[in-house]
């Protein structure tokens, strides 16, 4: 399932937020372990990642209902909104916890930034990785 961009009207992107990929490969194609973007208030982070090419996994169309976009907020936590009980109850069920250990689709930009966002290798659905 993927989640469908919204016909919204966005904030003006002045938050800065940077990704942090430790897999780089599998999650844009290329090289670069460090993206830096711009992003709007209002917009959660996985969509700042998805709309920028960076295709963090969400197996459950980002409602909240798994844990497949789980990734560590490493500097801003603070310009992000308070992480909601489902929220945490999903997290829980990810590998490798961290005390800042977030679900991107949860993560709604409300500060002024900047804003880290690490995200691991092992992002990703087994489901749809091409075969050995």
């Amino acid at each position: 399932m993927h989640r469908k961009h919204s016909d919204e009207p966005k904030a003006p992107a002045v938050v800065p937020v940077t990704f942090l990929l430790q897999d780089p490969q599998s999650l844009t194609g290329g090289d670069a372990r460090e993206i830096h973007l711009m992003a709007g208030k209002g917009q959660d982070l996985l969509d700042v990642a998805m709309e920028n090419g960076i295709n963090i996994e969400h197996a459950c169309g980002g409602v909240c209902a798994c844990s497949t976009c789980h990734v560590y907020i490493n500097e801003g936590m603070k310009s992000l909104s308070e992480a909601q009980d489902d929220e945490m109850d999903r997290v829980e069920e990810a590998p490798a916890l961290r005390r800042t250990s977030r679900l991107a689709c949860q993560s709604v930009i409300q500060g002024a930034g900047p804003i880290v966002v690490e995200v691991p290798s092992w992002n990703r659905n087994a489901v749809k990785e091409k075969p050995h």
